[in-house]
């Protein structure tokens, strides 16, 4: 395994256990334990991890890690759920996507998807984005327009937030909308780490006639720190055919639709 793909796979693991130790890291990887110690100087200095006796923990705060490191966890299921997502976009709508892997994902999929003309017809798609590696994506695409909010960059999500980007979301009108979140429950709604992130998801939603939430089902039943909101909120939720019956069950009782991506 080379470096870097080795580095994203030591946070991927910090992104589920609070500790990673040498001796799991050169287990894991079949690598010398100064090389482990190597990888994790390398995190630390980059302040992604801090280096404890014998490994490194988790930073607090951290939970959303940087885009280039984050894992191929679930990746199956994000590209299957991105397929599932784009099969909803029309030629000439204006599409809201907010930051996250799976919405990136989706980005992906509009990018090579006839150059943005989903369906052939030459109308092209306007698409509002306050993630610039989603935007950077998508911008040599001359059948997709893009509109990017102003805004404080997050540099763990690469998500534009703050009242720069609210305000510039408020006079917008979007046909769909797809919302990445970090956990959705269905009582409690869609969630992810960050307030100033949730407000951003939250007014994106909230100015789409239909918006959709993209999870993975490994996020559904979970909890994070900020709301975005709930039944009212979202038109339905996109996630894989790995959910379990009974959250699926759950979340059409509190009113949403479930579509699901095939794996």
């Amino acid at each position: 395994m080379v470096r870097a793909h080795r580095l994203s796979e030591i946070l991927s693991l910090l992104a589920t256990q609070d500790r990673i130790s040498v001796d799991e890291i050169v287990t894991r990887f079949a690598v010398s334990a100064a090389t482990a110690r190597r990888d994790l100087d390398t995190l630390s200095e980059q302040r992604l991890v801090r280096r404890t006796h014998g490994g490194a923990a988790r930073l607090s705060g951290s939970f959303d890690l940087p885009l280039l490191y984050k894992d191929r966890h679930q990746s199956e299921a994000k590209r299957a759920i991105a397929r599932r997502a784009a099969q909803l976009i029309m030629p000439g709508m204006t599409i809201g996507l907010t930051g996250g892997t799976t919405v990136a994902a989706l980005g992906a999929t509009i990018a090579t998807a006839h150059d943005g003309d989903l369906d052939g017809d030459g109308s092209p798609l306007t698409i509002m984005t306050n993630a610039i590696n989603i935007a950077a994506t998508l911008v040599l695409r001359p059948q997709i327009r893009i509109v990017v909010p102003g805004g404080v960059v997050h540099s763990r999500s690469f998500e534009l937030t703050g009242p720069f980007a609210l305000e510039t979301l408020r006079h917008v009108s979007l046909d769909l909308a797809f919302i990445g979140v970090n956990a959705f429950d269905p009582q409690h709604g869609a969630m992810v780490h960050d307030d100033d992130e949730a407000q951003v998801n939250r007014m994106m939603a909230e100015r789409a006639a239909s918006a959709f939430i993209l999870a993975d089902s490994s996020k559904i039943g979970q909890r994070a720190l900020a709301r975005i909101g709930g039944q009212g909120l979202f038109t339905g939720i996109i996630t894989d055919d790995r959910i379990r019956p009974d959250h699926r069950r759950a979340i059409e009782d509190a009113g949403l639709t479930v579509h699901l991506a095939p794996l």
